[in-house]
């Protein structure tokens, strides 16, 4: 027995929750630190680069919970490290005017708790998406749990955002920690019973950890599609950290309408995946490749033109331009899944789980990396230049790697369309 498309959905709630706390913690509290409390940017970029770090132990996880028979454990286990994560990194925020070393500690050991149980709870439910999922549904069911985790992240930052303001940390801690028990809450009700009642259409694989890593990075399109996934999620995740500061700064957005803005642009991005999953999926329009390029095009354009609302005077609203850049990242990451999701069984069989968490890993690292990347440029670029003119020329860079993703995509992704029976709309 697999997965129903009821499961599926059940599932999806669980990366809503996921995307729910993740949120807060790389878009609320990093402007909190570098406007309300004027900290340089480099700080919330290394905690959450710390974060993305230690997801780099996503390919172990994938496989402990294919060796270890219970998926749903780990699920629920690292939602509950999520959860304690994101509430620690929202009461070490409200301490640094205090304390900076005991927050800075505190930080630390949230932020580490924030990857230990994304990569915990996120590979375990992808694992178990891809091995009690019809083959025939694979493709459909990783578009449906996508596009909730981003419905998540946007509802939450509107939500939080009318909640936020005016700002104290008293109203801050409560926020996170009503999000918090209720992402816990979800995930333990979504998930119970599902892994009992299915049965895994693989079976486990007895190759050990490291080999099965080289026979899959030994296939040249597994390994171009991971040099593609670094350079496009860098690109991706580089104005994460700096976007609402950027709002702050520049256009003296307040807390809670730059945590708006944040589920304004995540609203963008659902909009996007959406339009893909729609035109591409159910009218059979364009080739994945097509849609990859195209978002990553449309992606650099709309960052070129926030970086000239902060230095000259343009016809353009910001907000509008955030929502467009959100739109078009939409396209580009639910296409990219796609052709991650038709590469995966190619090549080597029984490599799936593998390849996905290679590939998981190269994201984490891109967007650790990234995000990073970005907060040193912007602290260093304020040193020599305004803050509109600073924050531009990071956005300017980031447009030009999104344009260099492009060229790659074209090389590296197929011309394949999405699988006639890969429908996005559950008929069962």
């Amino acid at each position: 027995m697999t997965l129903s498309w009821v499961q599926i959905i059940r599932l999806g709630l669980v990366q809503m929750a996921l995307g729910a706390i993740v949120v807060l913690t790389t878009s609320t509290l990093n402007r909190l630190m570098v406007v309300e409390f004027a900290l340089p940017a480099l700080l919330p970029g290394a905690l959450v680069g710390l974060h993305y770090g230690i997801q780099l132990s996503r390919p172990r996880w994938g496989f402990t919970s294919d060796t270890g028979g219970n998926r749903t454990r780990w699920i629920i286990g690292g939602m509950v490290a999520l959860a304690i994560g994101g509430i620690g990194a929202a009461f070490g925020v409200t301490l640094f005017t205090m304390s900076f070393s005991l927050a800075l500690a505190i930080s630390v050991l949230s932020y580490a708790l924030i990857g230990l149980g994304v990569g915990a709870s996120g590979t375990s439910l992808l694992a178990l998406l891809a091995t009690a999922t019809a083959p025939d549904r694979r493709a459909a069911a990783a578009s449906i749990t996508w596009l909730m985790m981003i419905f998540g992240i946007a509802m939450t930052a509107g939500l939080a955002g009318q909640f936020l303001d005016p700002y104290s940390p008293q109203r801050l801690l409560s926020v996170v920690t009503v999000i918090a028990i209720a992402a816990m809450l979800l995930t333990i009700l979504a998930v119970g019973r599902i892994e009992t009642g299915v049965t895994c259409t693989h079976e486990p694989d007895t190759t050990s950890f490291m080999d099965g890593l080289r026979d899959i990075w030994a296939e040249p399109k597994t390994r171009n599609f991971t040099l593609f996934v670094f350079l496009s999620m860098n690109a991706y995740f580089m104005q994460e950290l700096i976007l609402e500061p950027y709002a702050g700064l520049v256009f003296n957005f307040t807390p809670g309408e730059s945590t708006t803005l944040s589920g304004a642009q995540n609203g963008g991005v659902f909009l996007g995946m959406l339009t893909v999953g729609t035109v591409a999926t159910g009218l059979k329009i364009g080739t994945l490749r097509a849609w990859v390029v195209g978002g990553c095009i449309g992606s650099g354009s709309a960052l070129s033109l926030i970086c000239l609302t902060g230095i000259i005077p343009t016809p353009f609203n910001f907000t509008h331009l955030v929502i467009a850049l959100g739109f078009f990242n939409g396209m580009f990451a639910v296409a990219a899944i796609g052709a991650m999701m038709a590469l995966a069984s190619e090549g080597r069989r029984r490599r799936e789980g593998t390849r996905m968490g290679l590939w998981g890993a190269a994201q984490a690292i891109a967007a650790g990396f990234g995000g990073l990347t970005g907060a040193v440029l912007v602290d260093l670029a304020r040193t020599i230049a305004p803050d509109g003119q600073a924050f531009g020329l990071v956005f300017a860079f980031e447009a030009l790697l999104f344009l260099a993703a492009a060229l790659m995509a074209a090389r590296v992704i197929g011309t394949a369309r999405v699988p006639e029976n890969a429908s996005m709309v559950p008929g069962e």
